[in-house]
């Protein structure tokens, strides 16, 4: 499995706004993308405006159709004026024995 986790610091008053077009996306993503497999939204425990996506793909193709895709570019339309990000923590394939 491609993993890849990112966070967004957001405006305080957009929170909810940003919530909201996160769960869109990992939503429409999950529905019509076969390769995205799993799209999580966490909220940082110390810092209630710094959001975490943590995301798993089929494959690294998986998440460059993703990235290129409808719902990716929806998502940044509508946060690209009141957030700070992306911030890349990690990109790569899980490691098994």
């Amino acid at each position: 499995m491609y993993h890849v986790a990112v966070f967004f610091d957001v405006q305080p008053g957009r929170r909810q706004d940003f919530i909201n077009a996160a769960i869109k996306d990992g939503r429409d993503s999950g529905a019509n993308e076969p390769g995205t497999l799993r799209f999580e939204l966490i909220q940082d425990e110390n810092n209630e405006n710094r959001f975490y996506l943590n995301e798993g793909y089929a494959s690294a193709e998986a998440f460059d159709i993703h990235a290129n895709g409808q719902y990716f570019a929806e998502f940044f339309a509508e946060i690209s004026s009141y957030v700070e990000g992306p911030t890349w923590l990690l990109r790569g394939n899980r490691v098994e024995a």
